[in-house]
């Protein structure tokens, strides 16, 4: 029997197993081919579009039902993915709030966020998956997500509105995180935001997020914790947006010490 129909026993038998992903080590470990044959068998299955190569040596099983799109759910191989490159992870901004049900339409692009060094983002066969890199993070507030493939790890709605603002400028800026905000909100519980908060150490961060929740979303009761919280601690005037107009003379007329130098209009 030739090894392509070794091959194609072995990924059937993973997904019989709940399986989507393999690696090049699996296969070669499971059978003893040449590295040649073993190559020619992947560049087969990849022109029969039953396999596709999203990282080097990490290949994903496409099965029928997912022929005409030419990929599964990221959410479906992304805990293998990171296993196979060994980092810590969550999935974490547009893609964590549309498990709340907190985005207008499913985000293309997948935020992972994991720890340093940096990783190349995968942009290829109809997905675009990027790192976001961030140096530590507290486990209370991710969240492993039953799916059809297994557990997923997810940032919590208090741990995902908080890094909607440190990420801001990766999906879209403040508009458009504001109208995030909007929906996630019905999700984020006061103490567990004013708990996450303390953790995430960047009090600008908190600042920015108690601003927009209470002066321009009107969600004063979900930020009063926070708010207490953040009292005790020394914070400076920031402006709202970095990128907006310096404008001299703006007076802070708020709890969060934010000079609002930008208009900011969620679309809701």
């Amino acid at each position: 029997m030739q090894f392509y129909n070794y091959s194609e026993e072995f990924i059937d038998g993973l997904r019989s197993n709940g399986r989507y992903s393999f690696t090049l080590r699996e296969l070669r470990e499971q059978y003893q081919f040449s590295p040649e044959a073993i190559k020619k068998s992947l560049q087969r299955l990849r022109k029969k579009k039953k396999i596709v190569q999203v990282r080097k040596e990490f290949y994903v099983i496409v099965p029928p039902e997912y022929s005409a799109t030419g990929i599964i759910p990221p959410s479906f191989f992304i805990p293998d993915l990171m296993k196979f490159i060994d980092r810590d992870y969550y999935v974490g901004l547009l893609n964590a709030a549309s498990y709340y049900g907190a985005a207008h339409q499913q985000p293309q692009e997948h935020f992972i966020i994991t720890g340093p060094p940096t990783i190349r983002p995968i942009s290829n066969h109809s997905i675009k998956i990027s790192f976001c890199k961030k140096k530590s993070w507290d486990d209370r507030f991710v969240i492993d997500q039953k799916t059809e493939a297994g557990y997923l790890k997810i940032s919590s709605p208090e741990l995902t509105a908080l890094d909607l603002v440190f990420y801001q400028d990766r999906i879209g800026g403040i508009d458009r995180i504001s109208t995030v905000l909007q929906e996630l909100s019905e999700r984020i519980k006061p103490n567990a935001l004013r708990d996450c908060a303390q953790s995430y150490n960047v009090t600008s961060v908190v600042q920015r997020l108690g601003f927009l929740l209470e002066n321009v979303l009107e969600k004063s009761e979900l930020v009063k914790p926070m708010k207490k919280s953040l009292n005790v601690t020394k914070y400076y005037p920031l402006l709202l947006s970095t990128k907006g107009p310096k404008t001299p003379g703006l007076k802070i007329d708020n709890d969060w010490n934010i000079l609002a130098n930008i208009t900011v209009e969620p679309d809701i």
